[in-house]
């Protein structure tokens, strides 16, 4: 019978425990706080984001996309609020790190439970889809 080895955990496994509960920790404002300032960062370059976008129009036309594809492509001032509400509904949701559900008991009585943990992303998808 051979001797157990102690396994050690990989330190970027560590690195990511640590972070984990930090953000854990955080306050609700805290975790709450990138929402508003990518609206701010939004409205405060919105000119620039506009021009881009005018660029983006001015080569796809140039490369024949139809207009469909054109029309898909076309961001506006109603485009940038839209984005912009949907960050503040984001802030606004409640906080689900830490619920847990789906509790479970095995025959040997062991809880077994799903938990919600931080993914601390939020990204916005631009989808090219018909004007609605």
């Amino acid at each position: 019978m051979q001797g157990h080895r102690r396994l050690r955990p990989r330190p970027g496994r560590c690195r990511a425990q640590r972070l984990l509960r930090r953000i854990r920790r955080r306050q609700l404002g805290q975790k709450r706080r990138p929402a508003p300032h990518g609206t701010e960062l939004l409205d405060k370059h919105r000119t620039a984001i506009l021009a881009a976008n005018r660029r983006d129009m001015e080569n796809a036309e140039a490369k024949g996309l139809d207009a469909a594809m054109l029309d898909r492509l076309q961001l506006s001032d109603a485009g940038i609020d839209n984005i912009c509400e949907g960050l503040r509904q984001i802030a606004a949701l409640p906080d689900p790190v830490g619920e847990m559900d789906e509790f479970r008991t095995r025959p040997n009585g062991l809880q077994i439970g799903k938990m919600r943990v931080p993914l601390g992303v939020i990204g916005i998808i631009y989808e090219s889809r018909y004007r609605t």
